[in-house]
């Protein structure tokens, strides 16, 4: 179910509380990434107060992702907290929110910026190595480690072209 709001319950004088949770399926952000899979749905604590044609949405999101390294695919937890999070929806005018009677779905807005805050390349450490490399007389050295004679002879071999 999404996050909707009644714009009855809204008035000028005072802030309405919303507190909950939202799956990745309600946000449609199942599969997204496919480093990045939800555990636990989104909890969010938000305030939402009306001025003049908009609606001002603020409060925090909080979620923890199970996410699998982009270098070794070692999996580990990453902690996706907007604390300070807010939101300007528009009620009228060109970009304007879809009203349905007399209700506003939030849940655009908040996937956007969940989006937003989806780290780009999950890395469990940002010193991480990656997997280890095969070497040439089958052990495995990690991938950080460079072999001299591999690196000169390719360069070598490109040496001997006549161009």
């Amino acid at each position: 179910m999404a996050l909707k709001l009644n714009l009855r319950s809204v008035d000028e004088e005072s802030s309405l509380q919303l507190r909950g949770e939202l799956s990745a399926e309600e946000l449609d952000l199942a599969g997204v990434d496919e480093l990045i899979r939800w555990e636990r749905p989104l909890a969010y604590d938000l305030a939402i107060e009306k001025h003049d044609s908009n609606l001002l949405a603020q409060g925090s999101l909080r979620v923890e992702l199970r996410c699998e390294c982009a270098r070794c695919l070692k999996p580990f937890l990453f902690p996706l907290h907007l604390e300070q999070w807010a939101c300007l929806i528009p009620l009228e005018g060109p970009e304007k929110a879809e009203i349905d009677n007399f209700s506003v779905d939030l849940t655009p807005f908040l996937r956007e910026d969940i989006l937003l805050a989806y780290p780009q390349r999950p890395l469990c450490d940002p010193g991480c190595a990656g997997l280890p490399k095969a070497s040439a007389t089958g052990t495995q050295q990690p991938s950080g480690s460079k072999e001299r004679g591999a690196v000169s002879s390719a360069w070598a071999e490109l040496n001997k072209l006549k161009l």
